[in-house]
């Protein structure tokens, strides 16, 4: 009875912990701007702001991060090529632990790539950041990489990653 209870609690604490994740990603992401300043950009919100996110979303496939590689030493494409991929560990490593379906990489990448499609949509249309296809790319690869650290300390025997199994014990 004792450990049934102790799993609920960590299972709410990881469901409580994936939300806030997910808070802060759309915070940083999309709300990073003050008030103020979002509130101006909502304001100018017609057509012709649509369709200048348009005309700057990159939309072809490696083209920001061969500019970075190519640019490395004028802009800060490590901060923008590491941060698009480390912000999105914690999807890969956290999904698996509050849905069982999300143990399985298929289920945890389709749910990563809606979540970094629905940012980057909302972004395109509504001038709150720039829609580039690599953001999807590096997002995505950040949330299978960590979903490969879930799968590392699963089989290395932390079985408190498998909350819904048998057992509930930690590797010591």
């Amino acid at each position: 009875m004792r450990i049934e209870l102790e799993k609920l609690k960590s299972k709410r604490f990881l469901k409580f912990l994936f939300a806030l994740y997910i808070v802060v990603v759309i915070k940083v992401i999309i709300f990073k701007y003050p008030f103020e300043q979002l509130q101006a950009i909502a304001n100018t919100w017609q057509k012709g702001v649509i369709l200048e996110g348009l005309g700057t979303a990159n939309f072809v496939p490696f083209h920001t991060i061969r500019m970075y590689i190519e640019y490395a030493y004028k802009l800060n494409s490590v901060e923008n090529l590491a941060g698009n991929v480390l912000a999105f560990v914690p999807f890969g490593f956290l999904f698996p632990l509050v849905s069982q379906d999300g143990r399985k990489f298929s289920v945890m990448f389709v749910n990563a790539f809606t979540f970094v499609l629905g940012i980057e949509t909302f972004q395109l249309f509504s001038a709150f950041g720039a829609f580039d296809v690599d953001d999807i790319l590096l997002n995505c690869l950040g949330a299978a990489l960590g979903f490969g650290i879930y799968k590392i300390l699963e089989k290395k025997g932390f079985r408190w990653l498998c909350l819904s199994g048998k057992r509930n014990k930690i590797k010591q």
